[in-house]
């Protein structure tokens, strides 16, 4: 499986962001898609995920109002709305995809957002 992101950049704070992460190859097993973000010198961070086959959403305490997880089937694609945005949502965005329940197995290149004040 291939993932490949894209969308960031550079926007002022209390603007929106949309990223898109598409996935090719082996994409008959999906469970979730999400996505994760890494400050710069901090640890990588859960943002949002989605359960594709129920359209479950998960969302970090962080985000939750302002961020917004959706799919489209067809494309194998996941967007990240990203509204209301802060400098402290400065980060790398990684796309990820689990085939089961269990753990991440694949991650996209990841995209940089950069929000101004």
């Amino acid at each position: 499986v291939q993932l490949q992101a894209s969308g960031g950049g550079l926007v002022q704070a209390g603007g929106s962001l949309k990223l898109s992460c598409a996935a090719s190859g082996r994409t008959f097993s999906i469970y979730q898609m999400g996505w994760f973000r890494q400050p710069p010198g901090k640890e990588r961070e859960f943002v949002a995920a989605l359960t594709w086959n129920v359209d479950n959403t998960y969302y970090a305490d962080s985000v939750k109002g302002r961020f917004a997880i959706s799919r489209d089937n067809a494309k194998n694609t996941v967007y990240l709305q990203m509204n209301s945005l802060k400098p402290e949502d400065t980060a790398v965005y990684y796309c990820a995809l689990r085939p089961t329940v269990t753990t991440w197995s694949y991650w996209g290149q990841g995209t940089l957002v950069t929000v101004s004040s």
